[in-house]
C-alpha cells in the first residue's frame, strides 16, 4: 500500500507536488519505494555512483527510514542518497547513543523521468539484532528534498509540532507486522 508523505508545515517546496512511499517487509528484509512527483529538473539529485557508506547524507536530498521494535525507545536510522551513498545508525533513545550499524550494503536504484523520480531500496536487516523477524516494527519514513535554488524541505509520514524532527517518537506511525 502506498502512503503519502506530508510536507513539514514550516517547509516550502516549489518543485515537488507529492511524495508517496511503499514499504514491504519480507522476514528480515525491507523493500522501500519512494515516488517523487513534480519538476524533477528543479531538484538536486546527484547521479548514481558505486554504492558507498557515507555520513551526513541529510545535508542534501536524502531518503530515510527509521525502525524500532514495538514499545522500544531504541531505534535504527537508514539513509539513502540518489548518489547511492548510504548510512545506517543505531540510537539508544531519541537522538542519544548514536553509533554505526554493520549491515549488508543496501541495493539502491534511483531513476528520474519526466515529472518523477523513483527511488527503490532493498535492505537486509538480518544483522540487526533489535529488528528480529518475529516482532512488530514501528516505522517512520521521511525524505529531505534539496532544490536547485538551495532550499531544503522535509517530508515524513507525520510531523510533531515545531521544527522538523524525524527522530521524534511521535513520527513512528506506521506498523509493519512480521511477514506472514
Amino acid at each position: 500500500m502506498r502512503r503519502l508523505l506530508q510536507l513539514d508545515p514550516e517547509s516550502v517546496c516549489d518543485a515537488v507536488d507529492r511524495i508517496e512511499v511503499e514499504a514491504v517487509r519480507k522476514a528480515e528484509r525491507l523493500s522501500l519505494r519512494y515516488l517523487v512527483s513534480g519538476s524533477i529538473d528543479d531538484l538536486l539529485l546527484p547521479r548514481g555512483e558505486a554504492p558507498q557508506r557515507a555520513h551526513q547524507l541529510w545535508d542534501h536530498s536524502c531518503f530515510e527510514v527509521f525502525l524500532r521494535p514495538s514499545g522500544s525507545e531504541a531505534y535504527c536510522e537508514f539513509n539513502f542518497a540518489p548518489s547511492r551513498r548510504w548510512a545506517a545508525y543505531r540510537f539508544r533513545q531519541h537522538r542519544s547513543g548514536m553509533c554505526d550499524i554493520e549491515v549488508a550494503e543496501p541495493d539502491i536504484d534511483g531513476r528520474a523521468s519526466d515529472g518523477g523520480y523513483d527511488m527503490r531500496v532493498e535492505l537486509d536487516l538480518s544483522g540487526v539484532p533489535e529488528l528480529t523477524d518475529g516482532e512488530l516494527w514501528q516505522v517512520n519514513i521521511s525524505t529531505i528534498i534539496e532544490e536547485t535554488n538551495g532550499r531544503k524541505s522535509y517530508w515524513a509520514l507525520a510531523h510533531p509540532p515545531g521544527k522538523a524532527d524525524f527522530h521524534n517518537p511521535d513520527c513512528f506511525v506506521l506498523d509493519l507486522p512480521p511477514a506472514a
